[in-house]
């Protein structure tokens, strides 16, 4: 098993975490929010979290809540990613359900991607549960044909804003529930040399369909190797939970890579603070050939 963390991020930082709560850096603005697997103390004093951040956010529910202003901060600003001798950038901004609009961790992800296609002539890629595109722009730099499904518009917009400040074009933006996509792709016939997939723990499909990881994880991964090109492939599935470990998506993964020949890993991604915690942030599981 590999423990995986971020090593060219120079835009975003772990600064500590603890209490429930991580203190991060996006550029040049820090921010305060929830963490649910930060069950230990913080490293530093929460004078000195609150005397470095610049905003601070106050849930109010589950899923939603207001940013309290410590200091003069825009509501959105941009971030980059280098990539090889290039660079993805994303638009940021404080939304009422706590994100920002990025997940540092998923890097990893991009790196690993960027260098898999690259290497491809003309590959065809596919993001599931896309989000702001961060794996989207990593495989249209690398020169992949990239296909981003996600179910809400709003962030399908967003990502779309990214690839543009990315100085990207011609990704495929297509909102639609990830499962019943590629039942759809599996009855075309249509293969990709590349998929990720980071679903979430509970959600909803543009028309209400309801997704919960551990009921329906198993279905999508079935799908999903349907469509996977046995002969060329890079596919990795991402998941943030609470429950899971990194066997899950072993056990997942294992009879395709049996049968195919291909290798499989799996790991955990974390974030290394820069008061010495290391943060666990997502259990991964990767076929390749």
């Amino acid at each position: 098993m590999q423990l995986l963390t971020p090593l060219h991020w120079q835009d975003y930082e772990l600064l500590d975490c603890g209490d429930f709560e991580k203190l991060e850096r996006f550029g040049k603005y820090i921010t305060i929010r929830p963490e649910p697997q930060a069950v230990w103390k913080k490293k530093y004093s929460y004078a000195e979290w609150e005397k470095q951040a610049h905003v601070k956010f106050i849930p109010k529910s589950s899923s939603s809540g207001d940013w309290k202003m410590l200091k003069k901060m825009p509501e959105q600003w941009t971030i980059n990613y280098p990539l090889g001798d290039t660079q993805i950038t994303f638009r940021l901004g404080l939304t009422s359900f706590k994100h920002v609009g990025i997940f540092p961790e998923q890097a990893c992800n991009w790196d690993v991607l960027y260098d898999y296609l690259s290497k491809l002539q003309k590959p065809k890629f596919l993001n599931l549960f896309a989000y702001t595109g961060g794996a989207s722009l990593a495989a249209r730099a690398a020169g992949a044909e990239v296909t981003h499904v996600d179910s809400i518009k709003q962030v399908v917009n967003w990502a779309n804003e990214n690839m543009q400040k990315s100085n990207l074009d011609n990704i495929r933006w297509l909102i639609d529930d990830a499962l019943k996509f590629t039942k759809k792709e599996q009855r075309r016939g249509n293969v990709y040399q590349g998929i990720i997939l980071d679903p979430p723990a509970f959600g909803h499909g543009p028309n209400g369909e309801k997704w919960k990881l551990e009921d329906n994880i198993l279905e999508m991964i079935e799908s999903v190797l349907q469509i996977l090109d046995t002969k060329q492939h890079l596919l990795i599935l991402n998941a943030y939970s609470l429950g899971f470990s990194a066997l899950v998506p072993q056990n997942l993964l294992a009879p395709f890579a049996t049968k195919h020949q291909s290798d499989l890993q799996i790991g955990e991604l974390f974030l290394k603070a820069k008061s010495g915690i290391n943060l666990p942030l997502g259990v991964w599981g990767r076929l390749e050939k």
